[in-house]
């Protein structure tokens, strides 16, 4: 079997695998077919998701759906203002040995897992929330000088309610770039709802089977990196980036005039990790231009600022994103 025969072999067993994922997360969760695509697309691309919306939607239950599917150890933690960086990592504490003597040793806190929930993570304060952003970009932990590298793979799920801002404290930039997806979590439709609790009343409980794990996430991996990337497909990608800045030759019209910072390079790689799984999915071994453009909402929407005009206009970020993926030529 030649090397592109294999590759399409395992293009078909990935969209297998996608889609029964898809189907027992289902069992649970009712509606919200995008959010749940969307959050085991980057699960899957090794992609930190941060889930918005109201109380109620659902979204801690898909976070623990997800962790039993696809069989990872999982782990909450509910942010708080009172919340300490130490009581996420952990902290060294002193000891006595079996010969008297006395040295520090490090207890290791709830970030020591492979699927966390950091729920209403805008809660805690800046200096809580930076506990994360070396974990959530190298996978470790490092304190007292000693690092501490994590089980793989690692994610991180947070939640935050994007309506109540009182006692909150808003995520920076930086912390904002290393989650691949931002996902808006919407209202359930009349049917959706009536399923929901209709379930509830005759408390029908699901029984979800693990599709996956850990060793099979990290083999779908290796496939992700192999799945073609032509180069005008990554120009494309780079493209549609520097359109996001204002100060850029292929920035539209409202870009220069509503934007104050555009996306960083993760968003282009976070573009085209989406884009391979979104081929994958489709049972292709190449990504297309389509492929890209599929979760430019999730990736770019919260890598986008908008200036002062922007604000008092009152413009959506998702229309810009839109327009966008509408006026970037696919061809340069």
């Amino acid at each position: 079997m030649s090397d592109l025969e294999t590759l399409q072999a395992e293009a078909g067993q990935f969209k297998d695998d996608f889609q029964r994922i898809l189907q027992e997360v289902h069992k649970v969760i009712v509606g919200q077919e995008r959010v749940v695509e969307c959050a085991v697309t980057a699960l899957l691309a090794g992609g930190n998701v941060l889930l918005e919306g109201v109380p109620g939607l659902g979204k801690t239950e898909l976070v623990k759906t997800l962790g039993h599917v696809l069989d990872l150890e999982f782990r909450r933690i509910q942010f708080t203002p009172d919340l300490m960086p130490a009581d996420i990592i952990g902290t060294n504490i002193m000891t006595a040995g079996p010969d008297g003597a006395y040295r520090f040793e490090f207890r290791r806190g709830p970030i020591f897992t492979q699927l966390l929930l950091a729920d209403e993570i805008n809660r805690a304060t800046p200096k809580t929330q930076s506990a994360l952003l070396e974990t959530m970009q190298e996978g470790s932990v490092t304190t007292g000088g000693v690092t501490h590298q994590l089980k793989p793979p690692f994610f991180v799920l947070a939640t935050q309610n994007p309506i109540e801002q009182e006692g909150t404290y808003p995520l920076p930039e930086a912390q904002l770039d290393r989650f691949m997806f931002k996902i808006n979590v919407s209202s359930l439709s009349r049917a959706e709802l009536n399923e929901m609790v209709t379930r509830t009343i005759i408390r029908q409980s699901a029984t979800v089977a693990k599709i996956v794990d850990a060793a099979r996430i990290l083999q779908l991996r290796q496939v992700l990196d192999k799945v073609v990337v032509a180069d005008p497909i990554r120009d494309y990608a780079v493209r549609l980036v520097l359109a996001t800045h204002p100060d850029s030759e292929f920035a539209p019209e409202r870009i220069k005039r509503y934007l104050k910072l555009g996306a960083s390079p993760r968003g282009c790689q976070a573009l085209i990790r989406g884009g391979r799984v979104h081929a994958l999915a489709a049972g292709r071994a190449h990504v297309s231009t389509e492929d890209l453009c599929t979760f430019a909402p999730e990736v770019l929407g919260h890598r986008l600022l908008l200036n002062y005009d922007g604000q008092a206009d009152n413009v959506s970020v998702l229309d810009l994103v839109k327009e966008l993926v509408e006026q970037v030529p696919v061809e340069a």
